[in-house]
């Protein structure tokens, strides 16, 4: 039988928008902590506003991207301009276990919630801050979203193909990848405050943090001064490497060759063996410097079939090759993705029924809890009320006095 939830009872105060911070309080909520999203109707989260959104309709409360990114949180809007809205939130700061601090560096001293004010009201408090490049040094103030944390760190320069200009890396890559380092060192940190009593600040680089994943490239830097570049789908240690075209409209298959027995067994399951004669392909070195001649004659195949077939047949002989799926084809047509119920369907209150994507893990005895993202201000009766006890009059005063804020103030 399901138990209690992993993280139930951790109480979780979020002040941020986008997507590496609440990506990764989101995390949390799915395994119980209770997390309170502060928001203001002044600067709406950027992720409110953009498409696309539920049924079409443009919506503070309809946009999908958002749904996704903040699903299973309460949410309070707090004018943090005004002392008394400051005042409620280090009440609530006070309340918490974890404070999650998305902005730049300063913004949250100027409101006095910072981790130095915050630890002199409760000392084992547990402070996380992630920025760009960390709250200290000559570049602590650089402001941006992932898309500028992934090209400091060179993955534009390296994706793309040889002869033409850097391409993008779809979507900001670091705040899609960050959140998971960060969600394991707030569950670290949880772990040394029950084991010490004592709380814990991390300050966090999404910068250096997406460094991580280019350490093959660096390290070949240090030692052999060589500088990586785009190479399309190729690799430097297998041949044939890449995305092939299939039968079908803008069909693909991927394929990866890494051993002269795999190179063989491909050649005799495809009915090539005169490639297993062609010294131009004998070897991987010999493969990568006729790569061109190589990949010419391998569409060549792919062309007449499927990428379902092409996949099976090469799988079931152990070579490493994949469909190039559509959006369609994982959500419509993927049996995996559907035995391990990747989707599922949460009632949104303004937007109905809505498919989400499920933790990529499980969890036997503790499954996730999913419920949706807030609406802005939604929780605000909520929150002053039954977490911090507030009256009706101290509540209708905040409103009166634009502390608070609900969908119903924006136009």
């Amino acid at each position: 039988m399901p138990g209690k939830h992993i993280l139930e009872g951790i109480k979780v105060l979020e002040f941020a928008f986008a997507a590496a911070a609440p990506i990764t309080t989101t995390q949390l909520a799915m395994h119980g902590a209770t997390v309170i999203k502060v928001e203001t109707h002044k600067r709406l989260d950027i992720m409110r506003v953009i498409p696309p959104f539920r049924g079409g309709k443009p919506d503070i409360n309809r946009g999908a991207v958002f749904e996704l990114l903040n699903a299973g949180k309460y949410g309070i809007s707090l004018d943090l301009g005004k002392s008394k809205a400051r005042e409620i939130a280090i009440q609530l700061a006070s309340w918490a276990d974890i404070v999650v601090d998305g902005y730049t560096p300063g913004v949250m001293a100027r409101w006095g919630l910072d981790y130095n004010n915050l630890k002199e009201r409760k000392r084992d408090i547990i402070y996380l801050s992630t920025t760009q490049q960390g709250q200290y040094g000559p570049h602590a103030s650089f402001m941006g979203y992932g898309w500028q944390a992934v090209a400091l760190g060179g993955f534009y320069h390296l994706t793309g193909w040889p002869d033409l200009a850097p391409s993008q890396v779809w979507g900001a890559y670091t705040d899609f990848i960050n959140p998971y380092h960060q969600a394991s060192a707030l569950i670290a940190a949880l772990l040394y405050r029950k084991r010490t009593g004592k709380g814990v600040y991390i300050d966090e680089s999404q910068f250096e943090c997406g460094l991580k994943f280019l350490r093959t490239q660096i390290l070949d830097y240090t030692i052999n001064n060589r500088v990586a570049s785009r190479i399309g789908n190729r690799s430097s240690y297998a041949a044939p490497h890449g995305v092939f075209r299939c039968q079908g409209d803008d069909r693909w298959v991927a394929i990866a060759i890494f051993s002269e027995d795999e190179w063989k067994t491909f050649c005799e399951v495809i009915n090539k063996p005169e490639w297993l004669k062609d010294l131009r392909f004998e070897t991987l070195p010999a493969r990568k410097k006729n790569e061109d001649a190589l990949e010419v004659q391998l569409q060549e195949w792919t062309v007449k079939h499927t990428p379902e077939e092409i996949m099976k047949v090469l799988q079931e002989v152990g070579i490493s090759a994949g469909i190039v799926e559509t959006f369609e084809d994982m959500f419509d047509n993927d049996l995996q993705l559907r035995f391990r119920e990747a989707f599922v369907t949460i009632r949104h209150p303004v937007t109905g029924e809505q498919i989400h994507k499920a933790p990529s893990y499980k969890m036997s005895k503790t499954p996730p809890r999913l419920r949706p993202a807030p609406m802005l201000g939604e929780h605000n009766k909520y929150v002053l009320g039954q977490i911090l006890g507030l009256s009706n009059d101290e509540i209708v005063t905040l409103k009166d006095t634009g502390c608070i804020t609900t969908q119903a103030d924006v136009n």
